[in-house]
Order: C-alpha cells, then sequence, then structure tokens
C-alpha cells in the first residue's frame, strides 16, 4: 500500500507548458523592465545546440539553463532596423535538473532565468538583474 504522505509526481513540465509559464512570467515582470521588450522572442529547447555549447566553452549541456541571443539594448542604434530576433532561450532538461536541486517554485526558477537573460538584452550586469529580482521579491 501506497504512503498517504509521499508526494505523487507526474510527468515533468514539456516544451510548451515551460514556454507558457515563461510567457505568464513575463507577462507579470515589472512593466518598466518589460517595457523595451517589444519583439523578444521566448524559445524552449531540451538543450542547447552543440554549437552553442563550443561557443561558450561549456562542456555539460545541463550547465546552461537560458540564453539571449540578439543585440544588446545599449549597442542598438535607431538604423538598425534589418536586426536578427532579439531571443531568449530557455532549455527545460537544465531547468529541471536545478529545479530538483534547488527545490525551489518551478515558476521562481524560469522568473529567475528570464530576469537574468533580458537583463542581458538591456546590457544589465549580473548585479544590476540581482537588484531588480530582489526589489521584485519585496
Amino acid at each position: 500500500m501506497a504512503d498517504p504522505d509521499l508526494r505523487r509526481f507526474g510527468a515533468p513540465p514539456s516544451l510548451g507548458e515551460i514556454e507558457e509559464i515563461a510567457h505568464r512570467v513575463f507577462a507579470a515582470l515589472p512593466a518598466a523592465f518589460t517595457a523595451r521588450c517589444e519583439g523578444l522572442a521566448i524559445r524552449v529547447l531540451d538543450f542547447a545546440e552543440d554549437e552553442t555549447l563550443a561557443e561558450m566553452g561549456i562542456d555539460s549541456p545541463f550547465d546552461l539553463a537560458g540564453l539571449y541571443r540578439g543585440a544588446p539594448l545599449t549597442q542598438k542604434g535607431a538604423g538598425d532596423f534589418a536586426q536578427a530576433l532579439d531571443m531568449v532561450f530557455l532549455y527545460r532538461r537544465p531547468l529541471l535538473d536545478w529545479w530538483a536541486e534547488e527545490g525551489i517554485e518551478f515558476e521562481d526558477l524560469v522568473r529567475h532565468v528570464l530576469i537574468h537573460e533580458i537583463g542581458h538584452h538591456f546590457g544589465f550586469s549580473d548585479e544590476d538583474m540581482e537588484r531588480i529580482e530582489a526589489a521584485h521579491d519585496d
């Protein structure tokens, strides 16, 4: 007989479910933070591509949970109409491992990674992003 005190686990969130979570989390971020994110796309993959990992000098695909691709706003000019699409990639399997190790709410983890990656879009330092997260937690 199963122990009634044990948690019952279902399947981990799918790529589509994580994308839905990411869009919901993004919509809940402060408008002052997201207002300049027009055209920013969010994409969820199981892992980063091998080329991306090699480019970043990362050996294990589990060591990259998110990535910003595009030109930071600090480097864009008014004439950059043909700029490639700005994207935040979230990587499902590393996120799930991080979540299992930390024991935090999954949406909080997605929020943390989104803030960090969107912060790169703004050209913020890691310290700037930590202040944004701390202010949002209050």
